[in-house]
């Protein structure tokens, strides 16, 4: 199976300019004979650089609140239907597509990775567990409901958002489920990709791909509020994958875009399952269990009259 990081910018703040992009890609990738393509942490409509770029992200930041105004318009609404021009590109392609989206529920926002398989249908909507660090200025916590592994071809597929994929316990609930694909989504910079992409996949003995976002401050519209223009790259890609002996195939890629593509073959994963499985037979589970709530969180739960007769 030929698997594809799609590593290039969006339009910044634009989810409809976005949407082409992602598009085009998909259909380039299917061409090139790929049969799942990924893209980088809210690449739709964009990761949040701005939060640690406007000086002084203090309380009530007039800066801030402008700019995040724009993201929240800007980003994306399952039941709204704007995802259906990428699952309608999937079907027509038939290609798995894995997408970071700034995710619009209310007003409030989540970092989700969405998988959409070949027919089209959104299988998975993962909200990412924890914001790190600044982006909790504009994304809410998520949930495990999308901690969950789907059948891509010969194989299980999951994904987890950028620092979610140093999370033991989240790791091993997709390892749990069988999972021997596993993509890792990223803002984009090699310095996330280099280490974990390559301890992932020796610990869970699969594939991994990371996928990582780049933008430039070329890419950068003019008229984002407290920003001053800077030059060089902002995100600097990473893109890669490791084999399940934890060996590069695809060393990190760098300030470049592109679509990057790999061949995998399943015999490797069954290769390396001989001498460890993590959730297999070099597992202890009679002394070490995980437990998951698959449940989303609502802060609304109703009753109704007749529940309570």
């Amino acid at each position: 199976m030929i698997v594809t990081a799609a590593q290039i910018s969006p339009t910044v703040l634009d989810r409809d300019a976005t949407i082409q992009k992602i598009t085009a890609s998909i259909a380039e990738a299917a061409r090139e004979g790929s049969q799942l393509i990924a893209f980088g942490e809210t690449f739709l409509p964009g990761y949040p650089f701005w939060v640690d770029q406007i000086p002084n992200p203090t309380f009530e930041n007039s800066h801030q609140k402008a700019v995040h105004a724009r993201y929240l318009t800007e980003s994306v609404d399952i039941a709204a239907g704007h995802l259906n021009p990428i699952c309608e590109a999937a079907k027509i392609n038939k290609i798995f597509v894995v997408i970071g989206i700034a995710e619009r529920v209310g007003h409030t926002l989540f970092a989700s990775c969405v998988t959409i398989n070949n027919e089209g249908t959104i299988l998975n909507v993962h909200r990412k567990l924890c914001a790190t660090f600044e982006e909790r200025l504009c994304w809410g916590n998520g949930d495990a409901q999308g901690l969950r592994v789907f059948q891509c071809h010969d194989f299980h597929l999951g994904s987890l958002n950028c620092w979610e994929n140093w999370m033991p316990l989240a790791r091993t609930a997709l390892y749990e489920q069988g999972e021997n694909l596993h993509v890792a989504i990223w803002p984009g910079s090699d310095k996330l990709t280099r280490d974990i992409t390559r301890f992932v996949a020796k610990e869970s003995r699969s594939f991994v791909l990371s996928a990582g976002g780049i933008l430039n401050w070329s890419d950068v519209p003019t008229d984002l509020s407290g920003i001053e223009p800077q030059t060089g790259w902002i995100q600097n890609g990473g893109s890669c994958l490791a084999g399940p002996d934890g060996e590069w195939i695809g060393e990190p890629i760098t300030e470049r875009e592109g679509l990057f593509h790999w061949d995998i073959e399943i015999e490797r994963v069954l290769e390396e399952r001989q001498n460890f499985d993590p959730v297999g037979h070099y597992a202890r589970p009679e002394l070490l269990k995980l437990e998951i709530d698959h449940k989303r969180i609502h802060s609304l739960r109703t009753t109704s009259d007749s529940e309570n007769v």
